[in-house]
């Protein structure tokens, strides 16, 4: 039993002579509120375009030389899912109808099941700048 205490008394002796020569900081609790401020901005910026825009995907129906087909296609997409902006874009010669505003691939390739039964052609997911309004407890930035 004298062995035990002598031990641990040694131990405590030891911790104690070590605890002269360490250094304890005082760290402002501020401080790890900016950090993760500057965490979500990080975030955020990461996954912004130049211009404002956020960077994520969007369905393209159609591209096709015809503005008419392209402005029915459009029509079409704004009747049966009127919940999801659909955009028309012109590059010489096609005019390319795309639709829906998703961050997440995922997102997007749900949707795409659903527009493959009223655009049997082909339905394909791109990458593009998208409109897209951040909540502040959007999980993206959190």
């Amino acid at each position: 039993m004298k062995t035990i205490i002598n031990s641990i008394i040694c131990m405590f002796l030891v911790v104690a002579v070590k605890a002269n020569d360490t250094i304890i900081v005082h760290k402002d609790p501020r401080l790890d509120t900016l950090t993760r401020k500057q965490v979500q901005i990080n975030k955020r910026l990461s996954i912004m375009t130049a211009n404002g825009l956020y960077k994520g995907f969007r369905l393209q129906v159609m591209s096709t030389t015809s503005r008419t087909d392209a402005f029915k296609a459009k029509t079409d997409m704004l009747s049966n899912f009127p919940d999801q902006k659909s955009y028309i874009l012109f590059q010489s010669p096609y005019f390319k109808v795309r639709t829906g505003n998703f961050i997440k691939r995922e997102d997007a390739e749900k949707f795409r099941k659903q527009l493959n039964k009223l655009f049997p052609s082909g339905v394909y997911i791109v990458e593009d700048a998208i409109e897209y309004n951040p909540k502040e407890d959007d999980e993206l930035f959190n």
